[in-house]
């Protein structure tokens, strides 16, 4: 009995432990500005605009050579 509340009392503490330490480092993150957020978002989405047209210019090319060379030019 004693040894099963020695390991509740560890684990507890180990918890504890666990958040602090998570508290005590997510402090020493330096967050982004909200001007950095909307600069970063709208790289991200303008170079995803930019691979998405370039596999869609792609995609069709290799599609309308694929159906020339099989159905003989439809």
């Amino acid at each position: 009995m004693a040894d099963q509340n020695v390991a509740v009392r560890a684990k507890s503490t180990n918890l504890k432990k666990y958040f602090r330490d998570t508290v005590a480092e997510l402090k020493k993150v330096i967050w982004p500005t909200k001007q950095q957020v909307i600069n970063s978002t709208i790289a991200v989405l303008g170079a995803v605009l930019v691979v998405g047209i370039f596999i869609w210019v792609f995609d069709s090319g290799i599609n309308y050579l694929i159906s020339k060379w099989l159905f003989g030019g439809k």
